[in-house]
């Protein structure tokens, strides 16, 4: 159920006499949603409420199989819907008294309420006329035109040149392992500090993501509960969640060392997800419940597959892609997985296999979700100077990006690929000469097969909409591919490391120690994270 505010009761209650009411700014006549205190066309502060026609177009939309959750029962339609008054207005909704087999990016659609206790949830129903398609939303900046608007650097001098990466370590890995989730982080940390040689002692720097808590089944309670089981006594932590995961994690590492504020920092990353919903289910976990301020979840977008799955769907629509296309990268994934022994998933995967597997919520089906899985995962940011005293073989960092260009918000955001993923790619390279041509192993974040071709494609390992030909076989970004990606399986077959494991599996590459998975002079790697906004990505490299 919706939570009411002052900004948002209008909204969610204007339903009561059948009408749908948007913030407006008065200034420019734009509208605004989410409802915000300041115009971001204009940033004027005349605003108000308008009362819309509840006409639009149905943007994109999913049919959910897998989430079920009070009030909505599988198959049910999650769809974003533009506003004939102004198509950059899009609302997340459900589609109700239609064949959702007949529903069509570009479908003409009305408003129609449904109450429940003091909310009116804003539902839409095809028109009656449907002679042509409605008017599509455009993105709000082409995606081929991110690199225009990319900020310059700040001076020459890079932050990236003073630091490097010292130390990796991975915990157990595994499905319902029924471990503490800070037994986990305590096993990866250790394994990270020996692998650089350095002892506890050395190291003065703690940096995670999300931080205290157990978000969704993830963590340990962050810097506070590792500082506490190993009185490391640190001059400089972080933790928390407005940043791209553990890279944002690893990047604030980064800046840390930088500055002079700590000269070793360990970064760590816990998922628990499979045992913590395992003890959902079992009762043995409460179920947070309640009221959101989500725009999202109270149609049953309960899951980043909901929005991904609609961009996924755009992409499709604009450019010609094919589930086959998704296959291919996760078809690569697995292959990569078999030969590596702590993979979660190694068993031979055909396409038949793919496209016969139990929709999620189209166009995704099983394997094009990551595998939810207990480990974690540790690195070591050391200053430069430092590292090269060190007895571990230092992985130096070329470049990051990490700008924001589009909007932040997940159903408001770019059209066609995932969000916060062409800004941060367009950065990295005004931060660097070496070019896409230059990059020798790809790690690229994976949560859903359609992240990976986002980032592929914002990357300019392709042209924007090319995957399709560029994927099409799988040769491309094999192992001795053109661009050889997840080398380790992915969160897709290896497990749900929320992109720390990508990290670790770019280090053991470009220290070439990857074994039958090594990738042949690897001296170049490109790491990404994310699994919607915010997004970033480092470049990596060997010492030549």
């Amino acid at each position: 159920m919706p939570l009411l505010t002052l900004d948002t009761e209008f909204f969610w209650t204007s339903g009561a006499d059948g009408i749908l009411r948007i913030r407006e700014c008065r200034g420019c006549a734009a509208l605004i949603h989410p409802p915000q205190p300041v115009c971001r066309h204009c940033r004027g502060r005349d605003l108000g409420v308008r009362e819309v026609s509840g006409l639009a177009t149905i943007a994109s939309f999913t049919v959910n199989h897998r989430f079920a959750v009070p009030g909505l029962t599988p198959p049910y339609v999650v769809a974003q819907v533009a506003l004939v008054e102004d198509p950059r207005v899009r609302l997340t909704t459900n589609i109700i008294d239609a064949d959702p087999a007949e529903l069509t990016i570009g479908t003409r659609v009305e408003v129609v309420f449904r109450q429940d206790a003091d909310v009116w949830l804003p539902l839409f129903r095809p028109t009656a006329d449907q002679s042509e398609p409605g008017p599509l939303p455009e993105d709000e900046i082409a995606p081929e035109r991110f690199g225009e608007f990319v900020r310059p650097m700040v001076r020459q001098e890079k932050f990236e040149d003073k630091v490097a990466l010292t130390g990796i370590g991975m915990s157990r890995l595994g499905r319902r392992l029924m471990v503490e989730p800070l037994a986990l982080t305590v096993e990866a940390c250790e394994r990270a500090v020996a692998d650089a040689g350095l002892t506890f002692a050395d190291i003065d720097g703690l940096s995670s993501y999300p931080g205290a808590g157990n978000v969704g089944g993830f963590g340990e309670g962050g810097t506070t509960a590792v500082e506490a089981a190993l009185g490391l006594r640190p001059t400089w932590y972080n933790g928390g969640m407005e940043t791209f995961g553990p890279g944002g994690s690893v990047i604030a590492a980064m800046t840390a060392v930088a500055t002079g504020l700590a000269r070793h920092v360990l970064c760590f990353r816990t998922v628990w997800e499979s045992t913590f919903n395992e003890l959902l289910k079992a009762g043995r976990i409460p179920s947070s419940g309640g009221r959101t301020a989500s725009w999202m979840m109270p149609f049953g977008a309960i899951s980043a597959a909901h929005t991904l799955a609609q961009n996924a769907q755009r992409h499709f629509h604009r450019y010609g892609t094919t589930r086959e296309t998704l296959g291919w990268i996760a078809l690569n994934q697995r292959a990569n997985a078999e030969l590596e022994p702590s993979a979660v998933y190694r068993d031979p995967m055909t396409m038949e296999d793919y496209l016969g597997a139990r929709s999620i919520t189209t166009p995704f089906g099983l394997y094009d979700c990551d595998v939810p899985c207990d480990g974690a995962v540790a690195v070591v940011v050391s200053a430069v100077d430092a590292a090269r005293d060190l007895p571990s073989v230092p992985v130096l960092v070329e470049a990051v990006g990490t700008q924001i260009v589009e909007r932040l918000e997940w159903d408001q955001s770019t059209l066609t690929h995932e969000p916060q993923v062409l800004g941060p790619a367009a950065h990295l390279w005004s931060r660097t000469t070496l070019r896409p041509g230059d990059v020798d192993v790809a790690e690229l974040y994976d949560g859903f097969t359609f992240n990976c071709l986002s980032w592929i494609e914002a990357l300019g390992f392709c042209g924007i909409g090319e995957a399709k030909d560029f994927l099409d076989g799988g040769k491309n970004i094999a192992r001795d591919g053109a661009i050889p990606v997840n080398t380790h399986g992915g969160q897709l077959s290896h497990g749900r490391t929320h992109g720390m494991g990508l990290l670790h599996e770019a280090v053991v590459q470009l220290r070439g120690a990857a074994g039958v998975r090594q990738v042949a002079d690897a001296r170049v790697a490109v790491v990404s994270s994310g699994g919607l906004t915010p997004g970033g990505v480092m470049l990596l490299r060997t010492e030549n």
